[in-house]
């Protein structure tokens, strides 16, 4: 693709409460935060001919065509076209795919995409969209809460209640371990909060005692999950709902006088097995690195997305990448996950692990309800 990154940042994350650091703000608000932080960072207000922003809650305050009203909130200039997407979870990348196609077809020659959520405001399934309740679809179709979908999947794939603490344990303490390092350089503070609010350093013994959180909605569900559930899941394993945004400047080369972070070498976007959810991101996965021709070895960062314990421990164990490469800041079992935002993070996120690296490749992989995923490689761009 000729498309490369000049900067990605991501805001803070706040918790999903009516006190939470970032609560007090609008959607709009976040996003054009990481508009001006872009700015800043670069000392220049960039050039944006299309501000792209994914959202999965599209009603309230994040209605109305949230990217057009973040653009007027960022002060963009009225030639700038504003559209929102909303592809669950993976969202956020792929409002960076869709930028880096447009930049690669000569559609524009720059765009700011990525993504925000505001939970404390519009909580989950707030738009109470038909889909969510329509008994007349086929089963395997038919919505399944992600947290069921995972228990199952937990079940299906043998994951261990040892493995998904170990997880757990593990994006807290790299969590915590990546405070004051290059790892949160492209983290911006936002309403005077200066760090992400959900990370908690539970001891193992404190996480091996939590007890299973989600059997009680599987009666709502028991039609969908067609059969009784080995719920494994606690909340320790599940990412907290929080509010934050990122977004990634994309362009073409030369956009700018100073030099692009990273070129963005291949996306691809994949559908999946509804009933399994959580699954797909691995096909894209597959798809990104066969454009490129790596091999996950050959990657020397990787941002996996975290969507239940059970998600980012059969990627460890299944496909076996080197685990000292994997979420080296931690992930967002521990940091939370702003849905339509969570894409656009995990690419701030590479960035920052590939400069402390040093490394060259970098992947980005998301993976959502209801059969969504997304991949992508970026290079990075040395000695800027």
């Amino acid at each position: 693709m000729n498309a490369f990154i000049y900067d990605a940042v991501r805001t803070v994350r706040g918790k999903a409460r009516p006190d939470g650091g970032l609560a007090s703000l609008m959607p709009e608000e976040l996003v054009a935060a990481a508009v001006s932080g872009i700015a800043e960072r670069m000392k220049a207000r960039p050039p944006v001919d299309v501000l792209i922003v994914g959202a999965v809650g599209q009603v309230g305050t994040q209605g109305g065509n949230i990217a057009l009203v973040s653009k007027f909130q960022a002060g963009l200039s009225d030639g700038t076209s504003a559209f929102s997407i909303n592809n669950y979870c993976a969202s956020g990348l792929t409002a960076v795919g869709q930028a880096a196609s447009m930049v690669s077809a000569g559609s524009c020659r720059s765009a700011m995409a990525g993504g925000v959520e505001m939970m404390s405001r519009v909580p989950f399934m707030a738009d109470q969209a038909d889909y969510y309740t329509n008994s007349a679809l086929p089963a395997k179709a038919r919505y399944l809460p992600v947290a069921l979908a995972a228990d199952r999947l937990a079940e299906d794939a043998g994951v261990t209640r040892e493995e998904m603490d170990e997880a757990a344990l593990r994006s807290q303490q790299r969590t915590a371990d990546a405070e004051g390092t290059g790892l949160v350089a492209s983290r911006l503070a936002v309403n005077g909060l200066e760090r992400d609010e959900c990370p908690r350093l539970l001891p193992a013994e404190k996480l091996a005692s939590l007890e299973p959180a989600f059997a009680a909605l599987a009666e709502h569900y028991r039609e969908v999950l067609g059969r009784q559930v080995d719920h494994r899941h606690t909340v320790a394993h599940a990412p907290p709902m929080c509010d934050g945004a990122a977004l990634a400047l994309v362009g073409v080369e030369g956009l700018l006088e100073s030099a692009p972070r990273a070129r963005i070498v291949a996306f691809a976007e994949a559908g999946g097995d509804p009933a399994a959810s959580l699954t797909a991101g691995l096909t894209a996965m597959d798809r990104v690195l066969s454009q490129t021709g790596l091999t996950l070895g050959q990657v020397d960062r990787i941002e996996y997305m975290e969507a239940f314990a059970v998600s980012v421990v059969r990627f460890l164990t299944e496909r076996n990448p080197d685990p000292d490469k994997v979420n080296v800041g931690g992930g967002s079992l521990a940091k939370g996950h702003p849905m339509g935002a969570s894409g656009a993070i995990l690419l701030s996120s590479l960035l920052d692990a590939l400069d402390v690296a040093d490394g060259r490749y970098g992947l980005v992989v998301m993976t959502g309800a209801a059969g969504v995923g997304s991949a992508m490689v970026v290079e990075r761009i040395g000695d800027r």
